[in-house]
């Protein structure tokens, strides 16, 4: 699973990045401080099962904190795009490329309007022409790419199917079949070909939709412009998720747990002074409190990614250990692996996504919580806890 992070320049991706994976990341306040796309491991959040069973667990990735499991994720960070960035302005194409591989992306949108549709300082910017850039820039980067071969695309599909050459043309896209059958069904399109340029934007959108879905993290939410900004934003855009959030608030607050100065959990909407503060120190975790965590409940950081991969994506964890009665590996580490998987996913994808051996010799399965018996078709359920059956 990939996130790819998205936004015009200076409009904090760099520091939503950082603050998702505290990589070392350059942060700066002047447009393309991203010039290679950063990649970095963020982390969902669940309630770890070491709770029901009065066990502490011991992961292998990721980390857990108070009762909380945080489950690596892949993330992607892409330079700023700016208009007209599929016809090579600004990084242009080379940054549209990235996101290729991406299942979803998170749209970091400056909210307090004080950044320009090029990134540069401003006053008032109209926010929601963010929102429209963006979505207009991806769709036409997707109609770049079918449009350089559409008459050989035509050409091929006269042997076997204008839906098999799409889907063979997109298919870097993470773009199925089934995805290019519905879109064109959807939009009444001529499943031959011959279509208006208009109508090969608006494929181009469809499948766009459905292939990178796009959250908005409205970032600099503790700004004063902001509150009214993301008030309008949402009234225009009824259908969009559209998050709060402070990256410096949760890059700050990450840092001040790292230095053991604060306990604090991300996602969580207070923290604990453990050491000692300086007046700068106490002073800027006061401003936190009062403008971020009291007013929105987190710093909507940690809330971006759950709602990316759990609402949209409709993934779930799932727990495999190989000894039932004590929830541990071969070597007596308790819950070592969680595993993120597509809802509906059965026992035997379990096996598979754990190692294609297991899955050549799975004969069943053991729901530790239950103790029931289950089969290849099984499905399992969010928080399952399982032991795989194989030939020996």
């Amino acid at each position: 699973m990939l996130i790819g992070l998205v936004g015009k320049p200076n409009s904090g991706k760099s520091t939503f990045f950082k603050a998702c994976t505290l990589a070392e990341v350059s942060i700066a306040n002047y447009p393309f401080t991203t010039i290679e796309a950063n990649q970095g491991v963020g982390f969902v959040k669940v309630k770890c099962p070491e709770t029901q069973f009065g066990k502490k667990c011991q992961p292998n990735h990721g980390f857990c904190l108070e009762g909380k499991r945080f489950v690596p994720v892949k993330i992607i960070d892409v330079a700023g795009l700016v208009p007209e960035a599929h016809k090579g302005k600004g990084r242009g194409n080379q940054f549209l490329d990235d996101l290729r591989e991406a299942d979803i992306l998170i749209h970091i949108l400056d909210a307090s309007g004080r950044t320009d549709e090029k990134g540069q300082p401003t006053q008032n910017y109209p926010i929601d022409k963010d929102v429209e850039f963006l979505e207009t820039e991806i769709d036409l980067w997707i109609k770049g790419i079918l449009e350089r071969n559409w008459k050989n695309l035509e050409r091929k599909a006269k042997q076997t199917s204008l839906i098999k050459e799409l889907a063979e043309q997109l298919s870097g896209l993470k773009i199925k079949e089934d995805d290019i059958k519905k879109a064109i069904k959807n939009l009444s399109l001529n499943e031959k070909g011959s279509w208006t340029d208009s109508e090969l934007f608006e494929f181009a959108k469809k499948i766009r939709q459905k292939s990178k879905p796009i959250i908005i993290a409205a970032n600099k939410s503790d700004l004063p412009e902001s509150t009214e900004n993301i008030k309008k934003l949402k009234k225009k855009f009824p259908d969009l998720l559209i998050v709060p959030c402070s990256a410096d608030s949760e890059l700050a607050l990450r840092e001040a747990a790292k230095s053991e100065i604060i306990d604090y959990v991300p996602g969580e909407s207070d923290f604990k002074i453990e050491g000692k503060l300086n007046e700068r120190q106490k002073k800027a975790l006061e401003k936190i409190k009062k403008n971020v965590l009291e007013r929105y409940k987190s710093t909507g950081i940690q809330n971006c990614l759950n709602q990316a991969v759990f609402d949209f994506l409709k993934y779930m964890i799932v727990y495999p250990v190989e000894n039932e009665n004590h929830l541990s590996d071969s070597k007596g580490k308790i819950l070592p692996d969680a595993i993120l998987l597509p809802e509906n996913s059965t026992a035997l994808d379990l096996a598979f996504s754990i190692h294609t051996d297991i899955g050549n010799r799975f004969i069943g399965a053991i729901d530790c919580k239950t103790r029931r018996k289950l089969g290849k078709e099984s499905t399992l359920k969010k928080g399952d806890i399982i032991k795989i059956l194989t030939k020996k």
